[in-house]
């Protein structure tokens, strides 16, 4: 358990550090998530960070209701990342916490597989705000193929979830980043 709370830590620490390059003028600017710019993208992972700390507690979705709803970032999206991913830290790293079940919409998951999803989320997330803000948009290549071992065997079922968009082809001899990219349905060369 501790190589994965290491993975999250690493995962939302570089995720992180984009929100904290983020100019003053890349809040609006598009990402490869074509539904989010910059600060929705920022926000969603706000929005997750929040729901970990009562999720890894026992709370079910009813419990929470709707009180991540909206913008989260307020006057200060840095310090709000911050605070949320502060928060988050301490609820992976209480005692117990990882052997618990978490309650999601989709059923009963153990807390190792539901912070295993998140982990990803900062890794695919942290491509698409570094194409957003025109950053640096290499991963950490332990992380990729992290990433890819855990998708790769429920690629079909990530595709038929929504979440993201459909996986793209990519060429047998891509690189690692490439083809885990390719799962979540990100074209490596896509301008942003």
């Amino acid at each position: 358990m501790s190589e994965l709370v290491d993975r999250f830590e690493r995962a939302h620490r570089h995720f992180g550090s984009l929100v904290h390059r983020v100019p003053a003028d890349r809040w609006g600017a598009p990402t490869p998530c074509a539904d989010w710019d910059v600060r929705a993208l920022v926000n969603h992972l706000v929005y997750e960070a929040r729901w970990a700390v009562p999720l890894l507690e026992g709370a079910t979705i009813a419990d929470v209701g709707d009180r991540f709803d909206g913008d989260l970032l307020g006057d200060d999206p840095v310090g709000s990342y911050d605070d949320a991913l502060a928060a988050a830290s301490a609820a992976v790293s209480s005692p117990g916490a990882l052997d618990r079940t978490v309650h999601l919409s989709y059923g009963e998951t153990p807390a190792t597989g539901y912070l295993a999803q998140l982990t990803g989320d900062f890794v695919v997330h942290a491509w698409d705000l570094a194409r957003g803000i025109g950053a640096d948009d290499e991963l950490d290549a332990d992380l990729v193929a992290w990433v890819d071992a855990e998708t790769r065997p429920n690629a079909e079922m990530l595709a038929q979830s929504g979440l993201f968009d459909p996986p793209v082809d990519v060429a047998p001899d891509a690189d690692p980043q490439t083809r885990m990219l390719a799962l979540f349905g990100r074209r490596r060369t896509v301008a942003t």
